[in-house]
């Protein structure tokens, strides 16, 4: 009897999930320790290089289009505008409710997908929505 296959979808989504939930309370710390927005920017320091190491030990093309490079750089601007929010929401306020306000990305990503690129509008991804936002409110009390 083999080990049953994992979909890279669940694998990398499960890592995501383990790696920043670590990153958040570990900004807290960092936050409690230092200026949030310093703790900010040492945090990209370091993922900066993380990130081009593995352009470079990976097959991924550096072929770059206007259109990518933009859309790449302004979703890079959001990153740096949340993450620097975190930050400073953490120094603050409580892990449990910064970090599950902030999980709830997917939300708003779920909804412009729905109203901007056309997703189709299920009950089911409706429900979901209404359950996550529920979940915040429990989570946050």
């Amino acid at each position: 009897m083999g080990l049953p296959e994992i979909d890279s979808a669940v694998f990398f989504g499960s890592i995501t999930m383990v790696t920043w939930g670590i990153w958040v309370v570990l900004g807290n710390a960092a936050s409690e320790s230092i200026d949030p927005r310093t703790a900010a920017a040492i945090s990209y320091l370091v993922a900066g290089p993380l990130a081009l190491g593995f352009i470079i030990v990976s097959d991924a093309s550096l072929a770059i289009t206007v259109r990518g490079g933009l859309l790449a750089g302004t979703a890079g601007l959001f990153t740096g505008i949340g993450l620097i929010s975190m930050y400073v929401g953490l120094s603050g306020g409580s892990t449990t409710i910064v970090s599950t306000l902030g999980a709830m990305y997917f939300v708003i990503a779920a909804i412009i997908g729905m109203v901007v690129l056309g997703d189709e509008v299920t009950i089911t991804r409706l429900a979901g929505i209404a359950f996550a936002v529920i979940g915040v409110v429990l989570v946050t009390r």
